[in-house]
């Protein structure tokens, strides 16, 4: 088993912030966190291009680039794959580990189920090192309906873990737990959700911080610039100073150039 599939079952359940840039996940990792994911709205959101749409396949590789070899566990939202094809799914997943990738997470959109098993399928056969997290937006997109037969497939197909986006009621959190008979269960943090300790007495394995890390410095960023303009100093909060973002960037010798 893996460094990275192992926070998965330790302890405590592995609390998964996410990224957006090289800096971004360097702070993260200098507070502590072992682990670090990347967002896919952020990555598009920077590139001016839609999130979800299989737009971004350049850009999450760009970033595995950049932050592949840095001290910490990483974990790619690739969408679904950017690709219905699951040879391409699984290119993807090969050159994504070859760049330092620990795991890398797989949405199925509410597609057919039996395609998304196919990526798995293919990912574990290109990447065997690949932690592959599958995820099902049934009640992301939809009412939660399907979702454990889909995540028997993804279970079957070799997904590691599996991730159920939008899932908040505890009892519901509590039984799909029992049914995984093990499989760690991703569930995404919300502030009007369970708490994390709440999360971990319900059996859940690895919670996500999603895009919420991004918004909020986005809607911080903005805010302070509406007080400056305002005549007012901006509110307190850390910010880091201009030599320590610069520390981000130093990159050690032999490291892969950006």
């Amino acid at each position: 088993m893996t460094a990275f599939a192992d926070l998965h079952h330790a302890a405590e359940p592995l609390l998964l912030p996410n990224a957006w840039d090289h800096a971004s996940a360097l702070a993260l990792a200098a507070e502590g966190f072992r682990a670090v994911g990347t967002t896919s709205l952020a990555v598009a959101a920077a590139a001016g291009l839609p999130d979800g749409a299989a737009a971004t396949r350049e850009q999450t590789l760009l970033l595995a680039l950049t932050l592949g070899s840095a001290p910490l566990l990483l974990s790619v939202d690739a969408e679904g794959g950017f690709s219905d094809d699951p040879d391409e799914v699984a290119e993807l997943a090969r050159k994504l580990y070859a760049l330092g990738a620990a795991g890398i997470n797989l949405e199925d959109g509410l597609g057919p189920a039996d395609r998304h098993a196919a990526k798995i399928a293919a990912v574990r056969a290109a990447a065997p090192g690949l932690f592959v997290n599958a995820r099902t937006d049934t009640y992301w997109l939809g009412d939660g309906e399907d979702t454990a037969r889909r995540l028997d497939a993804y279970v079957r197909a070799g997904a590691h873990g599996v991730f159920v986006p939008g899932l908040g009621d505890p009892r519901a959190i509590a039984a799909l737990v029992r049914g995984l008979d093990g499989v760690p269960l991703n569930i995404l943090y919300t502030p009007t959700g369970p708490s994390v300790p709440h999360l971990a007495d319900l059996g859940v394995r690895r919670v996500s911080l999603g895009s919420l890390l991004y918004r909020r410095a986005l809607g911080a960023a903005v805010e302070a610039a509406l007080e400056i303009r305002a005549g007012r100093p901006p509110g307190e909060g850390a910010a880091p100073s201009y030599e320590e973002i610069q520390r981000f960037g130093r990159r050690a010798e032999g490291e892969r150039p950006w």
